[in-house]
């Protein structure tokens, strides 16, 4: 529920203004968009791969395997991953401070919501320890 209050304060956030000065506009956009469309990427390839395992709560189903390819050969958390990129990128599109933070706050709340899930995922999972060795990102390809 969190999570879903942090995304629509992001997406409101440019109805409390901001904007690019007209020299960065262009170039803002495009980074703005590519962000958005990575994000957009994995956060529905990574809802594809998990299928019915897929639960909006970070306690895995009793059914669940590990999942370890495609977007998750990237990151063990690409949704997570993924919305990150998305209030990001839109942020970037309608340069607005206010949805900076907003993500900002999102990521961290991922972050922490992800540990807690590992956690979950590490008791119910063999072989998740491994998994981690081979898939060091947690959320953010290349990155985190």
């Amino acid at each position: 529920m969190g999570q879903l209050l942090l995304m629509a304060a992001v997406f409101l956030s440019p109805l409390l203004g901001g904007g690019w000065a007209d020299g960065y506009a262009v170039a803002a956009y495009a980074v703005g968009a590519v962000l958005l469309a990575f994000g957009l990427l994995l956060l529905t390839s990574a809802g594809l791969r998990l299928g019915s395992s897929l639960t909006p709560f970070p306690a895995p189903r009793t059914h669940q395997g590990l999942t370890s390819t495609g977007p998750y050969a990237l990151v063990r958390h690409p949704m997570y991953g993924g919305g990150i990129l998305v209030a990001l990128g839109w942020t970037i599109v309608f340069a607005t401070l206010v949805g900076l933070a907003l993500t900002i706050v999102l990521g961290l709340f991922l972050a922490l919501k992800a540990h807690r899930e590992e956690a979950w995922l590490r008791e119910r999972l063999a072989g998740y320890d491994d998994y981690c060795m081979q898939t060091p990102r947690m959320l953010l390809p290349f990155i985190y």
